[in-house]
């Protein structure tokens, strides 16, 4: 079942260590199937050795309906945050270190930089720290998130939020980005933040991003 989609969930994890998001098998990638089951990548495996068929299908409880290896360890918050967050069909949780280094100094990545308020329609919230493999991580990312496609764990890592795989990569990938520039800036002097009015003309629906000319 799924074949598909469980090669989109492995290539999106294959991507994910591409940019240099998490090492080895850290992290995992989950996806909403069109049934209301969940695909998560398998727990403990490196994902230059994963194939298609070691994707999991569980179902809303955990229970694994399809799949011989044993769901991410995260498990158990994935489907919290799915639950919670039912616009939500892709989920991205890495260790990414830009980001998870501005976990250590801060509780927001303010929208100082076009890229987060385009990406992540606003400020990136730092949440508190829960101890991995717990549902907490969940809970907080349901909490935290408030209207953005990105929650930093602190002292953790990240969950990125998406209504489909690319989106959540997207996500993952552009607050990396946008960290490694805050983390520079915050290095050699203040930030130079927007004001709302301009954050707000930022973000505003411009209709032609991504379009054919």
């Amino acid at each position: 079942m799924f074949e598909k989609e469980k090669l989109a969930v492995l290539n999106t994890a294959r991507k994910m260590e591409h940019y240099q998001l998490v090492c080895l098998s850290g992290g995992n990638v989950s996806l909403r199937t069109e049934d209301g089951n969940f695909l998560i990548t398998p727990s403990a495996m490196k994902y230059d050795e994963m194939e298609p068929e070691d994707v999991v299908l569980v179902d809303e409880e955990g229970k694994v309906l399809e799949g011989i290896r044993r769901p991410s360890s995260d498990t158990a918050a994935l489907l919290y945050i799915f639950k919670h967050m039912p616009n939500v069909n892709a989920i991205i949780h890495t260790h990414q270190p830009y980001a998870t280094a501005v976990s250590l100094i801060t509780d927001v990545l303010p929208a100082c930089l076009t890229t987060v308020i385009n990406e992540h329609n606003g400020p990136v919230n730092v949440a508190p720290f829960t101890i991995s493999s717990d549902e907490g991580m969940g809970i907080m990312t349901v909490e935290y998130a408030k209207g953005s496609l990105a929650v930093i764990l602190k002292n953790h890592g990240v969950v990125a939020l998406g209504k489909n795989l690319d989106e959540a990569l997207g996500s993952a990938v552009y607050l990396e980005e946008s960290c490694k520039a805050y983390l520079a800036a915050r290095a050699v002097g203040p930030i130079a933040l927007l004001t709302e009015e301009q954050i707000k003309s930022e973000g505003a629906y411009r209709g032609n991003y991504g379009q054919p000319a």
